[in-house]
Order: C-alpha cells, then structure tokens, then sequence
C-alpha cells in the first residue's frame, strides 16, 4: 500500500495548476445517461473516483473514450472524456459497485427518468456520518416516481415518464439538487426546487445540462425552474477548477510560507475561504493567471470559523484549515456544522504536537510553535490532505498512511507540492 513520505521546513514558491473539480466531474459524467448522444467533458482530472464512476457507468452500457493519456500528454492539462450512452444495457447499480462511492447513487435519478426504471444498491455507511439519501428519494416522488426499499435497493418507476413537481428541500442538500436537476431536465411540465444547494458545482452542471437542451434557470441560487423537455442532445462542457483543491494548496502555502501561483483558480468559487486567510495574515492577489497565495515571514493570526453551505465556509476544507491554525499565534475555533464525525483528523495531527480540544462539533486549536513529524494515518479525503499540510510544516520526517483516500480527489498530490520545493515523494511497496 502507497504512503507518503514529507520531510518539513520547505517553503513552497512557483506555480501549481489547478485541476477540474472533481465534485462537478462526478454528476457530469452521470449526465452522460439522459442522453443517447455522445456527453464530451473537457478538463477531467486523473482521480481514483473518475475511474470508479467509469465502471460503474459501464456497467449500463456507456461506452468511455479517454484522450490525454498517451506517452508525452501534458500531465497538467486534464483529459478530455467522451461518454456515449446511445442504449442502456442494464438499470440496476449494484451494492458491490455503489458501496466504493456515494455519489453514484445519483444514477438513479437518469435512469428513471430516461428508462421509466432504476433498481439502485443504498450506498451504505460512510466515514464521516450517515449522510442519508432520504431527500434525493423525497425528490424523485415529487416528481411522480413510486419507490419502494427491498433487499437494501431502491426501486424508482415512473412508467409513463416524470412529470414536473415542487420540490421543497427542508436542508440545503448537493446530492438533492444534482438528483433533481438531473429528474427534472426529462419530466413532463415545470419543476421549482427550492432551498437548492447554491454550490458552484451545482451551477456547472446546470450549464451542461442547458447545452445539451435542457432549460434550467436560476441556478447558484436558492430556487431553481426547470422547464421539462422531451429530450436532451449531446454537448462539449470544460469542468469548472477544484476550489476544494484550490482551498487546500492556499493552506499548504500559508503553512510553510513561501509564494505560489493557483493557476486557473478563480477566486469567486472560494471568496469564504479566502477571507478566512487574509483573516489569518495570509496575502492573497487575484490575478489573470489565477490565484497567488504568499506568507513572507509573518505569522499566522488564530481565526474562528464555522463551516456552512456554499457561499460559506467549506466543509471540505475544515480538515484543512484546523492544520493550518496549529501553528498560529493564539486560540482559533472552528465549528463543523454539515457533517458530524468530521474530526476524525484530530487524533492524527495531535500526534504531530497539535494542541486540539473537542467539545461537541467545535474544535479548539491552541498554536504551537514547532511541530514534529512522526508516522500518520489517513481517515478520509479531506482529512489525508490535512496530515499532509502540517507535515509541510512539521521539523523531520511525517509518514502518511492510507493515502488511497488523497487518490480519490487530489490529482497528483505530491508532484505538485515537490515542483513547488517541498520535500515529499510516494512510496510504493
């Protein structure tokens, strides 16, 4: 198993591109199945979770075609991916193929609204809480699907097609709204949904599914019509930058100091996140390039932040954050209010001498002046990439274990950190 070996104390200066978002790729490539057309996403990154969703797509009968992978391809510029879905060979998604990610539950609510069917595997338990799917099946019966729960499936049918509905989340869900979008695009009549997650991952697929022949407006906000169509086409759609990645390298160079340009972030996609760092003491430039994030000797001021939905402060990159805070100069507090168990993190950095107290769902984060590296291991996605953080930092060596989880959303970690001086490279055994 793969770990990661940092050696601590390098600033980081020079430029790390910034890949396509991985939380737009994921219900983009499932887009493919309302269409018999060919679905064509430019700026796809290399993830563990991409190559997952192609198997499981696959598994209906969506043909892949994957360009940027031949010897000599600019690893730094994502791939380009065709999906085809001209006949769907099977509406069933099994348990052995959903339980490895959650969000290919979102399958279902194409495949009912396409084939009038879906028989879909309950994704199962999940690290970082129960995270239920009751709002996305409370979306598909507003919309006239029958579900019915047997054997651990989820069966949906709407043998005369989907027809438009109100749909009235009573928590702002992402999964929700990509689920009903997707629905909506193919049902009979006009959908509202209201209380929809405003992410801008949310707005990207809207686009899509415009270009393919959908009529979505309002989008990125909290109420959004879909006018139904009878069908949609195919279309080309470049995947919006990572601002969870963006998010998580603004942190990596705050940590060590050093200056670096986000190449292709855009900074409207994380303006929370980065208020929160110039908050911190962290010099933050918008530029035509991208994002420069600096830190020249200044320390780091102690803030206190609580996660919320978009245009909030991420979730995704709490973990993050809390790693960057171990080293300030006071008392920061930071509450996690979307997921419960999402500190799991806080074990394994104390480990490197972090001084961090839970109460409930707040974290209480006394800086220290040095940390140590020492042997870690990963939990989760976002909380991999916080161990990784505070090794950058860390005096001596920090070993990180488990680092399949970075796989599934960070394209290419640790080349990115080492082409901006950090001392990190993977070990594999």
């Amino acid at each position: 198993m793969d770990r990661i070996r940092i050696v601590g104390g390098a600033r980081l200066t020079g430029t790390i591109p910034i890949s396509g978002a991985k939380n737009a790729t994921l219900p983009l490539m499932i887009a493919s199945l309302l269409t018999e057309e060919p679905l064509i996403l430019e700026n796809v990154p290399r993830l563990a979770d991409v190559i997952q969703l192609q198997r499981i797509l696959g598994n209906h009968g969506v043909d892949v075609m994957i360009n940027g992978k031949r010897p000599g391809d600019d690893p730094n510029a994502g791939r380009t991916i065709t999906l085809s879905a001209k006949t769907i060979v099977d509406t069933t998604a099994p348990y052995e193929l959903v339980s490895k990610m959650r969000a290919s539950f979102w399958v279902v609510a194409p495949l009912v609204a396409r084939m009038g069917e879906a028989r879909v595997s309950l994704p199962g338990g999940c690290a970082i809480g129960t995270r239920p799917v009751d709002l996305l099946i409370m979306a598909l019966e507003a919309l006239g699907a029958d579900i019915e729960i047997d054997g651990g499936y989820v069966i949906a049918r709407a043998k005369k097609g989907l027809r438009g509905g109100e749909i009235n989340f009573p928590k702002v869900t992402v999964g929700g709204t990509h689920t009903a979008l997707m629905a909506a695009a193919l049902a009979r009549g006009t959908t509202v949904i209201e209380n929809a997650a405003r992410e801008p991952e949310i707005g990207d697929v809207a686009d899509c599914l415009n270009k393919m022949g959908a009529k979505i407006t309002g989008a990125g906000t909290a109420r959004i019509v879909v006018e139904g169509v009878a069908r949609l086409s195919g279309a080309r759609h470049s995947v919006l930058p990572d601002r969870i990645e963006t998010g998580t390298y603004a942190m990596a160079v705050a940590m060590t100091g050093g200056d670096v340009l986000l190449q292709n972030a855009r900074p409207e996609l994380l303006q929370a996140a980065l208020d929160v760092l110039v908050e911190a003491g962290v010099q933050v430039t918008p530029t035509n390039e991208g994002i420069r994030i600096a830190r020249n000797g200044a320390g780091l001021s102690p803030v206190t932040v609580s996660t919320a939905p978009f245009p909030g402060f991420p979730t995704d990159l709490q973990a993050q954050l809390m790693a960057l805070m171990t080293r300030a100069k006071g008392t920061s507090r930071i509450t996690e209010t979307i997921f419960e168990n999402r500190f799991m993190h806080v074990q394994e950095l104390a480990r490197l001498g972090a001084r961090i107290r839970l109460d409930g769902d707040t974290a209480t984060i006394e800086g220290v002046d040095r940390l140590k590296g020492a042997p870690v291991m990963a939990t989760d996605l976002r909380a991999s990439v916080s161990l990784v953080i505070a090794g950058l930092a860390a005096e001596g060596e920090t070993t990180v274990n488990r680092v399949y989880h970075l796989d599934r959303g960070f394209e290419r970690l640790e080349d990115k950190l080492a082409a901006c001086g950090a001392a990190i490279a993977r070990i594999s055994e």
